[in-house]
């Protein structure tokens, strides 16, 4: 399927998704538990970081409810180690002794939460469900570059030469004096470059390249 082209039925992000719950204190643990699986979210709850580190697998999407001061790894030492591992969940940081330069240290090691107890279960239930969206929506941009890098990668060098001067705006003879090539040969790259993007029309090859010519470079 095109990178360009969306799915004529979309999966509801929320059904694919797993709420992971961290805290030492089991009734806290319980209650978010409850909470969760009353608005039927999947929700796997542990006592300890390093729990969560031993069956956590990178994968799962979702969203992370983490206590910030436990016994042993806090909520942040975990984060930090999260990040360490490129490992990129979206963390809801909940906290009974949270103050602001905790809550800015979490922030600036991209926390996509921060509450402080008591809150509301609305306002937690917000927070997951935005946090979902918002993975799920990294994961959407993740496939869809994946994708695009996957038809690049089917180009021969010089259909990425033409690639480069077509998506420039260049016109097929001028492309063709500067590759010294023919025009009918520029035709021909350009329409094996359509075919392996998977796009029907040059606008489309335009928007895909430029959209995504950060990534393409690297």
């Amino acid at each position: 399927m095109s990178p360009l082209r969306q799915p004529s039925e979309r999966v509801n992000p929320v059904k694919l998704a797993t709420v992971f719950v961290v805290d030492d204190d089991d009734a806290m643990l319980a209650s978010i538990r409850f909470l969760i699986e009353s608005v039927e979210l999947y929700v796997k709850t542990f006592s300890s970081a390093h729990e969560f580190l031993e069956k956590y697998q990178p994968e799962e999407r979702g969203c992370l409810i983490l206590d910030v001061r436990m016994s042993g790894m806090s909520g942040l030492e975990l984060q930090q180690q999260l990040n360490e591992k490129h490992i990129d969940i979206p963390i809801i940081f909940i906290t009974g002794h949270g103050d602001v330069p905790m809550a800015i240290k979490a922030m600036k090691a991209k926390a996509f939460e921060f509450l402080t107890k008591p809150f509301n279960d609305q306002t937690l239930l917000d927070s997951i469900n935005k946090a979902i969206a918002h993975d799920a929506k990294k994961y959407a941009d993740r496939e869809k570059i994946k994708a695009i890098c996957d038809c690049v990668d089917r180009l021969t060098p010089r259909e990425k030469e033409v690639m480069r001067l077509v998506v420039a705006g260049k016109l097929n003879k001028v492309i063709a004096a500067e590759l010294d090539i023919s025009p009918k040969t520029v035709e021909l790259h350009r329409s094996k470059i359509m075919e392996k993007m998977d796009v029907s029309s040059l606008a489309d090859l335009v928007r895909v390249v430029l959209t995504y010519q950060h990534v393409l470079e690297e």
